[in-house]
């Protein structure tokens, strides 16, 4: 409801109360970006962390404490009924977003969901169904690829859809991690099929997928794969869920009788594909990297130019013009952080730079954008879908020895 400033006679924006389920990595740094966004962007509708849920009573109210949250629920359904919340925030596990998500689309929420969508295709079908038919009640419902609103991707997505690297030949696409090295790391959340999905394909090739895509502005038509588990045993943990950590230390690691559980999900993947013009791709996905931390590299090739991005610079974006005279031209640093670049209108003067954590605050910023404009958000559970038919179209390929392997439209 719309409220006037009682000293200045001037309107300020409705409440749009927030409500999250998961409060771990992922809902620390949702967190962040809900309780941020309000503070730098002029919205037209103010986000208000209004609860959080989690199934530890004791954790979720620390979670609540230490992020912001006015209350805590340890049953995600009773955090759907509660009348202060008009958007749930779905940060668990996979194998819960497609329950909790319908559900609060039939409650009459908007929502936001993790990625990936779900564990599965039918589970991601189920969801673009359900966000189909909230559509028609004013609801919007977004997955949440946060990387597309790094500021220097959305420049390069705005230079490709300019036209300014011509036709495309080639995407290539890496993202590295090395927590799983370690052999003794612990049988978390995340090794397990029945919770995760998938390993480094769902956890990190999603985004890899996502990204190519949305900076290519068409769409993967097939695959061929492989993956591998390097490590297939690991220590079972006792009566802990963590799902990761940069190492194993801070963990409980009280192994149940020094006893050992199987790894049901890839440690590594690696594919290529055609886009639907024609042009190729490349991508490596793997928690098997020592010494990369969270290396996503991205290059693009075009007719006319390429684009490079690494995640660990952030902030800038190299850019090749081949139109130049080969004398003088080569690939140049562009610094995203001027007033014109994406999202930089409400953060600090030029070369000031962004970090990943800001990344959550423009995601929340678009998705308030969305409800208050009654636009759909991208991206949508019908991008998460389309993203998940290329990961269920790697596993199908790598199955068979890489052999190629077209992605239903």
């Amino acid at each position: 409801m719309e409220q006037r400033d009682s000293e200045a006679g001037e309107a300020t924006p409705p409440t749009l109360g927030i409500g999250m389920v998961g409060y771990a990595f992922m809902g620390a740094a949702h967190s962040q970006g809900w309780r941020t966004a309000g503070r730098v962007f002029d919205l037209p509708m103010r986000p208000v962390l209004a609860a959080v849920a989690g199934r530890d009573a004791t954790a979720v109210r620390a979670a609540a404490a230490q992020h912001g949250w006015a209350a805590a629920e340890t049953d995600w359904r009773a955090l759907i009924a509660r009348d202060d919340v008009q958007l749930v925030d779905v940060c668990t596990p996979g194998d819960s977003h497609a329950e909790i998500a319908v559900a609060a689309l039939e409650a009459g929420k908007h929502v936001l969901c993790e990625k990936p969508l779900a564990n599965s295709v039918a589970e991601a079908e189920a969801m673009v169904v359900a966000a189909a038919a909230a559509a028609d009640r004013g609801q919007v419902a977004m997955v949440g690829f946060n990387y597309r609103r790094v500021p220097a991707i959305a420049y390069a997505r705005r230079l490709v859809a300019e036209g300014r690297l011509g036709a495309l030949r080639h995407v290539r696409v890496t993202y590295l991690q090395d927590w799983l090295v370690d052999p003794g790391f612990p049988l978390t959340w995340r090794l397990e099929r029945e919770h995760a999905g998938s390993g480094a394909l769902g956890d990190l090739g999603a985004h890899a997928v996502d990204l190519a895509q949305y900076l290519a502005g068409e769409l993967l038509v097939g695959v061929s794969a492989l993956t591998e588990t390097f490590v297939r045993e690991r220590p079972l943990l006792a009566g802990v869920s963590a799902g990761l950590s940069g190492s194993a230390a801070g963990l409980s690691r009280s192994a149940a009788g020094g006893t050992y559980g199987a790894v049901t999900v890839d440690d590594a993947a690696l594919f290529t594909g055609r886009l639907a013009s024609g042009a190729l791709a490349s991508f490596e996905a793997t928690r098997m990297a020592a010494g990369r931390k969270n290396a996503l590299r991205l290059e693009i090739n075009g007719e006319k130019g390429s684009l490079a991005f690494d995640l660990e610079r952030l902030n800038e974006l190299s850019f090749h013009d081949h139109t130049e005279p080969a004398a003088s031209a080569g690939f140049r640093r562009i610094l995203v952080t001027e007033p014109d670049h994406p999202y930089l209108e409400g953060w600090w003067p030029p070369g000031h730079a962004l970090g990943y954590e800001h990344t959550f605050v423009h995601q929340a910023r678009d998705l308030v954008l969305a409800i208050a404009t009654g636009s759909g958000p991208a991206p949508s559970f019908a991008d998460g879908l389309q993203v998940q038919r290329v990961l269920a179209a790697v596993e199908e390929s790598a199955q068979k020895n890489a052999v190629y392997t077209p992605v239903p439209l």
